[in-house]
């Protein structure tokens, strides 16, 4: 196995407040002895999708490395620059999530106005796309000792698992396991009643296994693994009780009830920032005046940016407000002395300046905004940012959501003028804060891992 070397530097993370504080190695936050730690392992995480898909598996990669392991995050080679300084290795997979999504294909989601709509476009594109990540996924896997598979993975990761023999366990950044007690988080949360909440879920889980539908056959065969029906290969995972974690706080989204076994909620995975220093020109413009409200759409792109961009500058002054604009894979930008724009920053260290965030209710940037404690404006665009935003506004830390399609600048100004000006959104959102920043989500991994491959 490698043996890392890490500065002292490389060995912390930042909290919300931007204060440096160890990384957990496998024991509850104060609890006494050492780490729980046997011999390390080598584990390769997949993962999947745009930034917001791969950032947190980082930070429990990095605290995995902590607990002695050598780890290798496995997945688009864009993503790459995310891992530096963390100790983690890559190895990456083909494709370019934001080339497929400013495609003709990737464009074609806007035009569908449901979450069903969109999952089925989704699906139809992403089969094409499985098939070219195969014998990748294959490759990292034949290096590794144990498997953590994302939800966007975990079909094919599987199969690969089982065709090497190699323990594997999921690690999830959405609640997908249907449940009676919300709505399918893919179809953007909407209740449809405890049995239609469930047969959604079950729907949501059919259709990812649908992506890889004709990837997993060809893998299954070509390591000797017999040949299982769709349908049937989800059913024996279920069985067979196969483990997952999910990343994010049980504050935010409580274990339902009805989960099976294995279906664990461990607290969100940070993302590894290997700085966490402002630029100069945004410090500068923090101390100009009273705090801003950040605004970005992160992984999302939209038609007309130049449109948006507008009606999101005229919100802001029309609520009194000097804004943080992030340039995100939308492309919004901003001019003026109030406004300031700005590339990659990380959240941990630019969102405890702002009054508000303004965001695209991804898992990561709602998890960041939380974190942070300082109150949301969700701007859903698709898939779970629906069920995100629910979740905001019912944890009382967000007035309401305002989806991307009815986003104009009376509707942003009203939202941004209630959760700015009225104090118990603030001190909801500070006391929440506090209380996430207190949890441990990489702690139970690590313990998992170490169960595993025992």
């Amino acid at each position: 196995m490698t043996s890392w070397s890490m500065t002292a530097a490389q060995r912390q993370s930042t909290d919300a407040a931007g204060v440096n504080q160890p990384i957990p190695t496998g024991r509850s936050p104060g609890g006494p002895g050492p780490p729980a730690i046997l011999t390390g392992v080598r584990v390769a995480i997949m993962t999947a999708g745009s930034r917001g898909d791969v950032a947190p598996f980082t930070g429990l990669g990095h605290g995995l490395v902590r607990a002695g392991h050598e780890v290798t995050l496995v997945t688009h080679a864009p993503f790459e620059p995310l891992v530096a300084g963390s100790g983690i290795g890559f190895h990456p997979l083909p494709l370019d999530p934001r080339a497929e999504l400013e495609s003709s294909r990737g464009q074609a989601l806007h035009d569908s106005r449901t979450g069903a709509g969109k999952l089925l476009r989704v699906v139809t594109m992403a089969r094409t796309l499985a098939q070219e990540m195969a014998a990748d996924v294959l490759a990292a896997a034949r290096g590794s000792d144990v498997l953590l598979l994302s939800g966007s993975l975990a079909p094919l990761g599987h199969a690969v698992a089982e065709g090497l023999s190699l323990p594997s366990m999921g690690v999830y950044l959405q609640p997908l396991a249907p449940t009676r007690e919300f709505g399918a988080p893919m179809l953007g949360g909407r209740s449809w009643g405890a049995l239609g909440n469930r047969a959604a879920g079950h729907g949501v889980g059919l259709a990812v296994e649908q992506v890889f539908s004709a990837t997993v056959p060809t893998m299954r065969s070509s390591l000797g693994l017999p040949r299982v029906r769709t349908i049937a290969a989800l059913r024996a995972r279920e069985r067979q009780r196969w483990p997952v974690h999910h990343g994010f706080s049980p504050l935010v989204v409580p274990r339902p009830r009805d989960w099976r076994a294995g279906l664990d909620v461990t607290g969100y995975w940070w993302p590894y920032d290997v700085t966490t220093e402002l630029p100069a020109e945004l410090r500068d413009f923090l101390d100009a005046g009273p705090p801003p409200v950040f605004v970005g759409l992160g992984s999302a792109t939209v038609p007309d940016p130049e449109r948006l961009s507008a009606d999101i500058v005229r919100a802001l002054r029309r609520a009194g407000l000097r804004g943080v604009i992030q340039q995100g894979w939308s492309g919004l930008a901003a001019d003026g002395d109030d406004m300031l724009t700005v590339g990659e920053v990380a959240h941990c260290a630019l969102f405890p300046h702002m009054a508000a965030v303004v965001h695209h209710a991804g898992a990561g940037t709602t998890a960041a905004g939380l974190r942070a404690g300082v109150p949301a404006v969700p701007v859903p665009v698709q898939f779970d940012a629906g069920f995100w935003s629910a979740r905001l506004v019912r944890l009382g830390v967000a007035s309401c959501a305002v989806p991307l399609r009815r986003l104009d600048t009376d509707a942003l100004a009203s939202a941004l003028v209630r959760v700015t000006r009225e104090p118990g959104y603030r001190e909801r959102a500070r006391a929440l804060g506090a209380r996430i920043r207190e949890e441990d989500g990489v702690g139970p991994v690590v313990d998992a891992v170490n169960r595993l491959t025992r």
